[in-house]
């Protein structure tokens, strides 16, 4: 490796420093709520993906369901905060199973 190219390295910030920056410390209220919409982003989108792998429509899930097309669209966007009842609701819809791990 070059000096140059030890010396670009060697700026670079690493994805802790810069979630950090942008959005505190681990376990500072900024963070704590960033990483909740990240998590409830993750799991709308394995839903949202899955709902898709079926080639079932949004309309169609939120008949299942009993909730609104425009309801499905908002959750999958991340625009509305899913419940974990609805969360449920959807994987059952989906055929999924997951499981609580505690420890």
């Amino acid at each position: 490796m070059t000096k140059l190219d030890e010396k670009k390295l060697s700026k670079l910030t690493t994805a802790s420093t810069r979630l950090d920056n942008k959005y505190g410390k681990v376990g500072s209220q900024n963070r704590e709520e960033f990483e909740a919409k990240a998590e409830a982003w993750y799991y709308a989108e394995i839903l949202k993906n899955e709902r898709k792998r079926q080639k079932i429509t949004q309309q169609q899930l939120g008949e299942i369901i009993g909730k609104k097309r425009e309801y499905i669209s908002s959750l999958e966007q991340g625009k509305t905060d899913m419940q974990l009842s609805t969360f449920l609701l959807i994987s059952n819809a989906l055929g999924l199973k997951f499981s609580l791990v505690a420890g």
